[in-house]
């Protein structure tokens, strides 16, 4: 998770709802193309995109930049090993799906499996 103590360099996250590229860019550090090439390297980080392909980020993007910005810049990850990192933290909500998806089945099998021994 992001360290408090390194936190100091970043200015304090607003209370709003929805941030702009440049916004997050200050806020984070981070060049605007580079956040945009993290999106395609992170399946965790979707901005919300509306009218004309604007991206507007969350207050939770916004953390998970701040992350990968120190798991790649501070404590030295490649782009492989921040991926696989924030994959065991952060799934990626694809992966929850598909993950909620088979507890759900698991769930209905076994329910069937109970009716079945009923009825024996």
């Amino acid at each position: 998770m992001l360290d408090p103590a390194a936190n100091h360099e970043f200015p304090p996250i607003p209370s709003k709802r929805y941030f702009t590229i440049g916004e997050v860019s200050d806020l984070c550090a981070v060049k605007p193309h580079v956040l945009r090439y993290w999106e395609q390297e992170f399946p965790q980080l979707k901005p919300v995109k509306r009218r004309g392909n604007r991206r507007y980020y969350q207050r939770h993007d916004v953390v998970l930049i701040r992350q990968i910005r120190l798991l790649l810049y501070v404590e030295g990850f490649t782009i492989g090993g921040a991926r696989s990192k924030l994959a065991l933290q952060h799934p990626a909500p694809e992966e929850l799906e598909r993950q909620q998806a088979i507890e759900t089945l698991i769930s209905e099998l076994e329910d069937v499996l109970a009716m079945l021994d009923e009825e024996e």
